[in-house]
């Protein structure tokens, strides 16, 4: 499940050279933290698609930033590039600690027959549902009623082959070894939204672990939604509660957080974004074949995706939660809220996910870290049909950030869309630069 002009380079092991229903962004902010954007340079602004519509929430003259205003100008001429790109929505939030935050909501023409996006709807998390998830987790090792250093066979015996060597740790920080699940065939009707079958977390831990591991457990590290399946498995027998309750009750409602939930079908609660892919004869020629057809209600070349159910998503992907909501998750979580010292301080540990570059980016537990042009970030992202958010803070939680793209197969191919690639990583660092309220580094030999 899904998230520069220097991207990242990933081992071969790492999801993010897997086939396109991997649904772990090749476009995810480790690539975009090396970016500089050069789409907003002079000669090169790209119009806005006619009858697209941009609303903004603008920022106060008594924010306490000069650069703020400009800022937010840049953001807004980044989202009509990205709209005439081919994304039909784009959702940016940006709060740099300092007075009202950037709001900012774009769709095309097209899609508002559908919806009339706003800044505050509801979408799809997708993978930023593992960082709740490795929060649930620790609240439970700071309570005495789990520790990182369990085996997973100790709470899921029998389930997993060679558990007795795969610690909840290694399930965190994707160091287990296990096979993603979203590589098997048989997930695929449901990513399409052709199967509406309800997916449990013992289901789609079968599904991962009758592969053959990608590499001993604590060996290297490999992106693997497996790994939280195995985690919403254990939650659910050390709790005996649902996942969706252990959101609610320990997240959400301790954080007023209205429109954050773990939904059990393809339900909405409440004004949310429309996802939408291409239909199968607008996509793009690279797209493979069995990727290219998703169910939903067609028009104006695209298939609305909205309704689908995010069950196979499970504990690795299936959330719902607003930009705002998602900002005072991460505020709570960094500042030490949610989680005692010492359990803060594991998820921030991190291991690197390149081994040729140690001190390169880094997954902790549910979370990553890069160090950007603009500053640090602590972040992660996350792909679903229809769905592409990426959100970003600082390391205390005082600066918050998140990019909702309401499409993604662009993200699981992304040589196959190359402009509306480029158009999101330079939206993604423009944010990242915004939150810190910088400006966006130019190119070094820019004409």
């Amino acid at each position: 499940m899904t998230p520069g002009s220097q991207p990242i380079t990933v081992p071969a092991s790492s999801s993010r050279r897997r086939p396109a229903h991997r649904r772990r962004a090749a476009t995810s902010f480790l690539a975009a933290a090396c970016l500089v954007a050069v789409l907003d340079r002079p000669g090169l602004a790209a119009a806005e698609p006619a009858g697209s519509r941009i609303t903004a929430q603008a920022a106060s003259p008594s924010d306490g930033s000069p650069g703020k205003a400009a800022r937010q100008a840049q953001l807004e001429r980044l989202i009509g590039q990205l709209l005439s790109a081919g994304a039909p929505g784009v959702i940016v939030r940006v709060d740099d600690g300092r007075g009202r935050p950037i709001q900012i909501a774009g769709q095309t023409a097209w899609s508002r027959q559908d919806h009339r996006l706003q800044a505050e709807d509801e979408f799809r998390m997708g993978s930023n549902t593992k960082t709740m998830m490795a929060t649930l987790v620790l609240q439970l090792v700071g309570e005495g009623r789990l520790a990182l250093t369990d085996p997973v066979e100790k709470w899921l015996p029998g389930q997993v082959p060679d558990g007795g060597a795969i610690t909840l740790r290694m399930l965190l920080n994707h160091t287990s070894g296990l096979y993603d699940y979203t590589q098997d065939p048989v997930l695929l009707p449901s990513i399409l939204g052709r199967d509406a079958r309800q997916w449990t977390s013992a289901q789609l831990l079968a599904v991962g672990v009758r592969h053959d591991p990608v590499f001993a457990p604590g060996a290297a590290w490999a992106y693997s939604n497996t790994d939280y399946a195995a985690i919403g498995a254990v939650l659910e027998k050390a709790t005996g509660r649902s996942l969706a309750d252990l959101v609610r009750d320990r997240i959400a409602r301790p954080l007023h957080l209205r429109h954050t939930y773990y939904p059990t079908d393809s339900t909405w609660r409440g004004r949310h974004a429309h996802g939408y892919e291409p239909d199968a004869a607008h996509m793009p020629p690279g797209v493979p074949a069995e990727a290219r057809d998703y169910a939903g209600t067609h028009h104006d070349g695209h298939v609305n995706v909205s309704d689908s159910n995010p069950s196979w998503g499970g504990a690795a992907g299936a959330v719902v939660s607003t930009a705002q909501d998602w900002s005072r998750f991460y505020t709570a979580l960094m500042s030490g809220r949610l989680l005692p010292t010492a359990q803060l301080a594991q998820m921030r540990t991190t291991v690197p996910v390149d081994p040729d570059r140690p001190d390169g980016p880094g997954y902790g537990l549910g979370i990553e870290t890069a160090t950007t042009p603009c500053g640090t970030v602590w972040a992660h992202d996350g792909g679903i049909p229809g769905y592409l958010s990426t959100d970003f803070t600082d390391s205390a939680g005082h600066r918050t950030a998140s990019v909702l793209v309401s499409t993604e197969a662009f993200a699981e191919t992304p040589a196959a869309f190359p402009g509306l690639t480029k158009a999101s990583k330079a939206l993604q660092s423009a944010t990242i630069c915004a939150m810190f309220d910088k400006p966006t580094p130019t190119p070094p030999h820019a004409d």
